[in-house]
This record gives structure tokens, C-alpha cells and sequence, in this order.
């Protein structure tokens, strides 16, 4: 028997055009949207104040108890750039740090600023800007994280100092822990200077419950926190 191979292939060609519109089309998952990211550009800090260093430091104070008012974008743009500001062209900072490595990270909780709404940002010295994290006011989270300490719900703010050991200990070993603690506490007292240039009130908090401090403001894994530290206007 001779086969007829065109009849073949007509039949082949029927049989997958009719498979093909029979089988279900296949499901489109569509790719997510990336949600949008906030950032909202600080105000320029001022490079002059009405008071001089020497009486910043008479003035500074750890103080605990603090007004209903908010602060001014203008007040968190002078802290920020207290803390981790950058003064040279090359990425110097206000605070020194071993082998210009930078291994803070800085955290805002805003709870009562004006024009500027409720929630959780990082700061980002490179822009002066900050970057949204959460969306909603978390002091009364944090406040309980920090061993129930009231001070921490009823700031305006809090500043939040965070470590990434291995940016300094890659090239100072173990010894790179202590140099960004030392690190920690240089921009720790240069925000009490500029709290007390300002005429705020402030105070640095290490009693805190560190993995939920990091779960409060979403930080990433290599990240530590070390400093919680509430502003506010005095009561």
C-alpha cells in the first residue's frame, strides 16, 4: 500500500489546528508595579547661627518632656545635616569617621512636622532628601520597643542612628565595631549642639529592643540600631 504522505500532512496540520483551539489560552500574569517611591528634597541648612558653639555647649541638655507643637521642615533639615551631613565635595561629613568609610545609616519618625506627613523616612545625606519608608506615625511602637520610655511617643520626631559594621570592619576587623560606636556618638552630640542652637529639646536613648526597632522602621538585615533619640520643643 502506497502511502500518501501529503494526505499525512493535511491531516497532521488539521489535527494541531484543532488542538489549538480547543486548549484553553494560556493565563497572562501580569508584572507587578513597583510602588512609587517618596522622597521629599530638605531645605538647605543654614551654615550660621545667633548663638556660638560655646554657648551651644553650655546650653546642651538631655531633656525629656516636650511641647503639642511641631516642628519646621527647616528644624529637621538643620538635625539631619547635623548628624550626617555632607560639608566637602568629596562626601566629607559633619562627623569624622574612621577611613571615611560612613557606616551610619539615619532613620526620621515623623510624628508632628509641618508639611511633612506622618511616618517613617531615611535620610540621604548625598541629596539631603529623604526617602519614605512607612506610611504611617509609629512612636507609640517605638516608644514600647524602647522599654515603654514616653519620651519617645511624645517627640515631635525621632531620630534614629543605625550601623553597618562591615562598611568599617572589611578594613579594621573587629576593631571597626568600636570605631563606629565612637562614630555613633560624634553624631549623636553634634544634633544635641544644633538641638540647642535651635532651642529644641532632646535626649539619646539606648534601652531598646533592637530586632524590633529594626521590624518598626523596616530595616534591612545588615543593619543595626544603636541610637533612638526624641525631639521636640520644650515643655
Amino acid at each position: 500500500m502506497k502511502v500518501n504522505r501529503l494526505g499525512i500532512l493535511v491531516i497532521t496540520v488539521l489535527l494541531a489546528l484543532d488542538c489549538a483551539c480547543s486548549c484553553p489560552a494560556p493565563t497572562l500574569i501580569p508584572t507587578p508595579t513597583p510602588a512609587p517611591v517618596t522622597t521629599v528634597q530638605l531645605p538647605e541648612p543654614r551654615l550660621k547661627s545667633e548663638i556660638s558653639l560655646e554657648e551651644a555647649l553650655l546650653k546642651r541638655r538631655s531633656i525629656r518632656e516636650y511641647a503639642n507643637l511641631p516642628l519646621t521642615l527647616e528644624d529637621v533639615s538643620q538635625l539631619l545635616w547635623a548628624a550626617q551631613g555632607i560639608t566637602a565635595k568629596w562626601g566629607g561629613r559633619t562627623a569624622p569617621s574612621a577611613g571615611a568609610l560612613y557606616p551610619l545609616e539615619v532613620y526620621l519618625v515623623v510624628g508632628n512636622v509641618e508639611n511633612l506627613a506622618a511616618g517613617v523616612y531615611k535620610y540621604k545625606p548625598e541629596r539631603h532628601e529623604l526617602v519614605k519608608v512607612r506610611d504611617d506615625d509609629v512612636r507609640g511602637e517605638l516608644a514600647k520597643a524602647a522599654l515603654g520610655q514616653s519620651w519617645v511617643k511624645e517627640g515631635a520626631i525621632d531620630i534614629v542612628i543605625a550601623a553597618v559594621y562591615e562598611r568599617t570592619t572589611k578594613k579594621y576587623g573587629d576593631r571597626g565595631m568600636m570605631y563606629t560606636h565612637m562614630e555613633a556618638g560624634h553624631a549623636a552630640q553634634n544634633i544635641y549642639l544644633q538641638a540647642a542652637a535651635l532651642d529644641l529639646g532632646m535626649v539619646t536613648i539606648g534601652a531598646f529592643y533592637d530586632d524590633q526597632v529594626k521590624d518598626i522602621l523596616d530595616m534591612p538585615r545588615n543593619e543595626t540600631p544603636l541610637y533612638v533619640i526624641p525631639v521636640g520643643r520644650k515643655a
